[in-house]
């Protein structure tokens, strides 16, 4: 009977292969983009998945400053931050972040709301780099081009 049962082994963290893999968001929907991000990170598109491990990949995302909202988005998203202090809280709309000094933030945050809260979270957040412009140092590391555009519309109902 033993036979016949089909599972998978648990992966072991040092048993994990990790490779690089590169997006480039120009013109990508920020939602749409960040759950692609947050599977890699994961490691939800591995068939050796365990989620009490960083099984996941690096990714490099590049052009971060040119991702776009859908609908009125870019107006009325805001972001809510606290101080600290009594009657503290600020918010800041997506359309202001993205004009601002850092407009790589967007697609950070929204990657790491969808990433599991705790050690594990932050340590596979970690293994993502967003930068705005379209450099990035990590050409060392001979990064896998991912086409998400095609992602995106294969993965669309009526498509």
């Amino acid at each position: 009977m033993k036979a016949l049962l089909k599972t998978t082994k648990p992966a072991k963290p040092h048993e994990v292969e990790k490779k690089w893999h590169l997006i480039d968001a120009d013109g990508l929907v920020v939602g749409r983009v960040a759950t692609i991000i947050a599977n890699i990170l994961r490691g939800k598109h591995k068939p050796s998945f365990t989620p009490h491990v960083d099984c996941g990949d690096n990714v490099i995302v590049i052009n971060a400053d040119k991702v776009r909202f859908t609908g009125r988005k870019l107006a009325q998203k805001v972001y809510y931050k606290h101080t600290g202090y009594a009657g503290g809280i600020k918010g800041v709309t997506a359309g202001k972040v993205l004009e601002g000094r850092f407009p790589e933030r967007v697609l950070e945050k929204a990657v790491e709301r969808m990433i599991p809260r705790g050690p594990l979270g932050r340590q596979q957040m970690r293994n993502l780099r967003v930068f705005a412009g379209a450099e990035h140092p990590h050409a060392a590391q001979n990064p896998e081009v991912l086409d998400v555009a095609s992602l995106n519309r294969k993965n669309k109902v009526g498509a």
